[in-house]
């Protein structure tokens, strides 16, 4: 369904800020939205800095910009448009080992989890992974400086939340991916860039909040740097550095649970989100933030997980130009944590995991499968005119 913004807003009093004659447009994908979600995507379409806006079928509530929104800027970066978890990413490994392992040798699968990467917020490990990410320049600002050390000690660990580290399997209904057609054992894993990538996070947002005092309360986790600025170009070189620290926790998490269980790796797929790009749409360069969306530019091989009990698919890009070469990232929440925690019970998660064959070695509850909207419905509405799969 196409949307704009029909509704004329009117100006803002005693801010400094005025609303533009013309707001930017979007286009939104699924109706299985709750309206702050869409309040918040309008919003961010009134930005001076705005070029263009899409959002994704699983959009949900986010600071600033909704989780599944993807905005478009002329030469600005907005932090909370990236997120609090920098690059967070998807990563999959085909094993070298049968499917049947995964029920057969459960035991020692799970040994070969809790060894290779750690859990929880505080996660990390002594004595500490090694990555040549660390031995790049973590000097340039005075975030990354602060917290090398930390990034250093959680390094290769996967976080807490809705962050996990999974034994599935991968099917794959004709010859793809060089690889013939049938089912394989896969390793999955969500993470980012940990404790440091929120740090970094924290510091620009409250950095570029300050610099836009101006802008009414509604729009002020929207507020950006300008790329030309020592500012701009300072998280835009930390927001890079934390896209390479996450792909390096998750090489790390893959690599030593393959060693764990002493099989090879047949194949990788990775992709981030979180994140911002420069790309050039509707006839001019420009930022491309997306926020808990998935690059799907034509061809590119991208992961949507569903929840801890449905599927995820592997999908490949269609690059429509007006989801800006975007996608789902995954099923998107359809209850906040709050919400999950005071409905569900473990009791009813138990059974839910039951009835789907998942065996769960931790979680908290605000995770439960029913948390979340219906995959299928999220990839049907993308299969439209997104993806391929």
């Amino acid at each position: 369904v196409a949307s704009g913004l029909a509704t004329a807003l009117s100006r803002e009093s005693g801010t400094g800020f005025r609303n533009r004659a013309r707001h930017a447009v979007y286009r939104r994908w699924g109706e299985d939205m709750d309206a702050q979600s869409i309040r918040q995507m309008e919003n961010a379409c009134r930005l001076p800095v705005s070029v263009a806006g899409a959002l994704m079928p699983d959009a949900h509530v986010g600071y600033g910009l909704p989780i599944g929104g993807v905005l478009a800027t002329r030469n600005v970066v907005i932090p909370y448009a990236v997120g609090m978890d920098i690059a967070c990413r998807m990563k999959m490994s085909v094993l070298d080992m049968p499917v049947s392992s995964i029920r057969s040798e459960e035991g020692r699968l799970r040994k070969a989890l809790e060894k290779a990467t750690s859990f929880g917020v505080g996660g990390g490990f002594s004595p500490r992974k090694n990555h040549p990410v660390m031995d790049e320049d973590w000097s340039f600002s005075p975030v990354t400086r602060q917290f090398r050390d930390k990034a250093a000690y959680q390094l290769g660990s996967s976080g807490g939340g809705i962050h996990f580290v999974e034994f599935g399997t991968l099917t794959l209904k004709q010859d793809d991916l060089g690889r013939k057609a049938g089912v394989y054992c896969a390793l999955l894993s969500h993470s980012g860039s940990r404790g440091t990538g929120g740090q970094v996070a924290t510091h620009y947002s409250r950095m570029a909040m300050t610099l836009h005092r101006e802008l009414p309360r509604e729009l002020a986790h929207l507020a950006w740097l300008d790329l030309d600025s020592n500012a701009g170009q300072e998280y835009w070189l930390a927001m890079e550095l934390m896209g390479r620290y996450a792909a390096a926790n998750h090489h790390l998490i893959h690599r030593d649970i393959a060693r764990a269980l002493g099989v090879e790796i047949l194949l990788d797929i990775e992709n981030h989100h979180n994140f911002a790009w420069k790309e050039t749409h509707f006839g001019e360069e420009a930022i491309v933030h997306r926020k808990g969306a998935t690059p799907a530019a034509s061809g590119a091989i991208g992961i949507i997980p569903g929840s801890m009990a449905t599927p995820g698919y592997v999908v490949r890009g269609r690059g429509n130009p007006e989801s800006m070469n975007s996608a789902s990232h995954g099923a998107g929440r359809r209850m906040s944590r709050t919400a999950a925690k005071n409905t569900y019970t473990w009791n009813d998660g138990r059974k839910f995991l039951a009835e789907h064959d998942v065996v769960l070695i931790s979680a908290g509850l605000d995770e439960v499968p029913m948390a979340y909207k219906d995959i299928h419905a999220v990839i049907s509405t993308a299969q439209d005119n997104q993806l391929d799969f």
